[in-house]
């Protein structure tokens, strides 16, 4: 899993339905979810997961994409094997893994030290848990 370390800066709902938005430095990140708990709050410190799997990467992308969750990274290690490539992403202090198909990073040729998005829907991003 790939952790960040956000503050939470608001919280919609409606009935079950919440959408909550985090800070990362310079980065605002978004949450869709079903239960939030009690303890979520604005203004509290979580530790924020989402899985290799669920992390798509662009490069040289132009227009406007649905994923609310756009991070600027930098490739800093890949490992390709023969059906999927696991890339290490540098994204400020943590480093982040997308799992692609090898054939995806051969078409994009994809290298370290690329600068890409890596992109995340809202529904991909979950709460681990409470920092603070």
């Amino acid at each position: 899993m790939s952790k960040i370390i956000a503050k939470v800066s608001t919280i919609q709902s409606i009935e079950t339905l919440n959408i909550v938005s985090f800070e990362c430095r310079d980065t605002i990140l978004t949450m869709v979810s079903l239960e939030l708990g009690n303890e979520i709050s604005v203004g509290r410190e979580v530790l924020l997961n989402v899985k290799p799997t669920s992390m798509a990467v662009g490069k040289n992308i132009q227009g406007e994409l649905s994923y609310s969750n756009q991070l600027n990274v930098k490739i800093a290690a890949l490992s390709v094997g023969e059906l999927l490539c696991s890339l290490k992403l540098q994204f400020h202090d943590f480093v982040l893994e997308s799992i692609i198909t090898t054939a995806a990073q051969k078409r994009m040729n994809l290298q370290v030290n690329d600068e890409v998005i890596a992109l995340i829907k809202s529904t991909d991003l979950s709460i681990e848990k409470v920092l603070s």
